[in-house]
């Protein structure tokens, strides 16, 4: 692999430094190159070239907004029988602290405000016609250029004028179908007609404009080097600002992070319905991990559902 990786960055030097961080998805290692030391995650699941794909679009549309930082992103390439491979620049993350929490809270609204305030200056400047780069906006509908996974999950991201539509059926219904295909799951074939109305009247009165989303933002998918937060391992897409809350709600480090929330809302103040919309969006990763780790999280998605549905 790393004679395929070398020709393809065309470089003379790549040396394993002895850094490594496996996940559950991937495996990645930092190697030296001509040009300074390089991440490379790997993956040869059947559904890595997608996965990768959309990440590296991802990681391309975040860094486009300049709000806040990720690893700059280098290429996705095949790498032969070891399956495919993501390379984007190393940051060192040495010990990191969450002390730069409170920024971090502000760089992300920021990044939800990019496409408004893109569509705002739009606006102003009428002679304005067409669209811009693919990753830089302004966008009017919800939805991304291409595929993105959450997890091994691939969630097709086709444009659409309606929030409530783009989430129940490109993200809800995804994960629904999956457990009900694979699983056979009795009690989510029963709950799902209901579930999808109290969606529909959850989010129909949503008027929001898209918004950039990280769509994966747990406290293990954020760092920092020693200036300024970092995310990484996105699953992007132009959604609504509150879908990020879904994965920061079920991670409880994050959920509880005080300066964090404080930091955000200042920009961006809650909504009359968030907390129920929100829960929703949890839903959305609960379901997300049922189909990943299968009966681990059946107990919370189903409990959940039934909050909603209350």
């Amino acid at each position: 692999m790393e004679e395929i990786l070398k020709r393809k960055l065309g470089t003379t030097r790549f040396e394993i430094t002895g850094y490594e961080a496996d996940g559950c998805i991937s495996k990645g290692r930092a190697y030296q190159t001509d040009n300074g030391i390089v991440f490379v995650k790997t993956n040869n699941n059947k559904e890595a070239d997608l996965m990768f794909q959309g990440e590296y679009a991802s990681l391309q549309a975040i860094e486009a907004t300049k709000a806040v930082r990720v690893p700059h992103p280098i290429g996705n390439f095949s790498v032969g029988p070891y399956g495919e491979a993501l390379v984007t620049e190393f940051l060192d993350f040495g010990n990191s602290s969450r002390e730069f929490s409170s920024m971090l809270g502000t760089n992300l609204a920021r990044m939800h405000l990019h496409n408004a305030k893109l569509l705002e200056n739009e606006t102003r400047a009428s002679g304005y016609v067409g669209k811009t780069q693919e990753n830089t906006g302004p966008m009017r509908k919800f939805g991304f250029h291409t595929t993105t996974c959450c997890g091994f999950i691939p969630h097709p991201n086709n444009w659409n004028d309606d929030w409530a539509t783009f989430f129940i059926r490109n993200r809800l219904k995804v994960q629904v179908d999956r457990i009900i295909e694979e699983k056979g799951d009795r009690e989510i074939v029963e709950l799902w007609p209901r579930l999808e109305r109290a969606a529909e009247k959850l989010l129909n009165d949503e008027n929001e404009l898209p918004a950039l989303v990280h769509g994966d933002l747990w406290s293990g998918n954020w760092a920092s080097t020693e200036d300024e937060p970092v995310i990484f391992d996105p699953a992007s897409f132009y959604g609504t600002s509150e879908f990020e809350f879904g994965m920061i709600n079920m991670s409880t480090a994050f959920k509880t992070d005080k300066e964090f929330h404080e930091a955000y809302h200042k920009l961006i103040p809650k909504r009359d319905g968030f907390g129920a919309r929100t829960m929703l969006y949890e839903l959305f990763h609960h379901l997300n991990h049922w189909n990943h780790f299968d009966g681990t999280y059946r107990a919370s998605s189903l409990s959940l559902a039934h909050s909603l549905l209350c």
